[in-house]
């Protein structure tokens, strides 16, 4: 008996950096790929250890840039092809030019920012400075974005976001900054008893609501978010539609607890 013809499945590469615990970060976008269908592999940007001894606090240590290279032109080199990139923590404004150059060399298509601003372990100047070249230089590189409360507020250029009208308002200015789809996240913290989003491409402007998961901050909810939108594109999703299933690959991910005093996600709960 012949063995059955294996088709190439989709392919995408996260750029982001390793969380040790396994909770967030590249760890987080390979089972989120896995999980969809999707091959994925990885050039590490940083290594993040949690501090168990200091509430948690993230210790981070940063990649040589030219290994970050180094690490993208080997995937690239490996696989037939790139269908989607995701791009998480960055971390220093080295590692900001890496990537940015990386990002001319291939021309990838499908690339989606999780835009991680003011990491903790980091002093204010030095953080600002951080994102302010992730906005100058990877922002407008990105084919979907998808900010948190604080980060759409940043890139937005608003005081604070408190309701569903600012979070709207919020993702229009970030996709005339040049960014054709938005993903502006508030999940629970909005108080309309939903997890809710808001998605606008320039035409289209949709709120999107799951069910919540409890009403505090969830460890890797948005590396999971992130990662499943960039499997779906690179599967041919449309944003939108990519969008969509990323808001119910993380609803049905979360529900993990260790010693960390808030829960995390596991991608192997959701049933596409």
């Amino acid at each position: 008996m012949s063995d059955p013809v294996k088709t190439t499945p989709p392919i995408a590469l996260a750029i982001a950096g390793s969380e040790a615990s396994g909770g967030a970060g590249a760890q987080t976008d390979l089972k989120t790929f896995q999980q969809l269908g999707v091959y994925g592999c990885v050039a590490l940007t940083c290594i993040v250890s949690m501090d168990p001894k200091k509430d948690f606090d993230h210790r981070v240590v940063g990649i040589e840039p030219q290994v970050i290279l180094d690490q993208i032109e080997a995937c690239v080199g490996v696989n037939p092809r790139i269908d989607a990139v995701k791009i998480g923590m960055l971390g220093s404004a080295p590692t900001i030019d890496a990537v940015d150059e990386a990002l001319t060399t291939y021309s990838f298509k499908n690339i989606v920012l999780d835009p991680v601003l003011i990491c903790k372990g980091q002093e204010f100047a030095e953080a600002k400075a951080v994102d302010d070249a992730l906005r100058a230089k990877i922002l407008p590189r990105a084919t979907m974005t998808t900010p948190n409360l604080f980060e759409s507020a940043t890139l937005a250029g608003m005081d604070e976001i408190t309701t569903v009208e600012q979070l709207k308002d919020a993702a229009k200015r970030i996709h005339d900054q040049g960014v054709p789809n938005v993903l502006a996240k508030a999940g629970p913290t909005l108080g309309t008893g939903t997890a809710l989003d808001v998605f606008y491409d320039g035409t289209t402007l949709e709120v999107l609501e799951t069910e919540t998961v409890g009403d505090v901050r969830v460890h890797g909810a948005g590396c999971t978010l992130a990662a499943a939108v960039t499997a779906e594109l690179a599967k041919g999703a449309t944003p939108l539609e990519a969008a969509v299933t990323a808001k119910n690959v993380v609803n049905a991910s979360i529900g993990m607890r260790g010693n960390i005093p808030f829960t995390y996600v596991w991608q192997g709960w959701y049933e596409g």
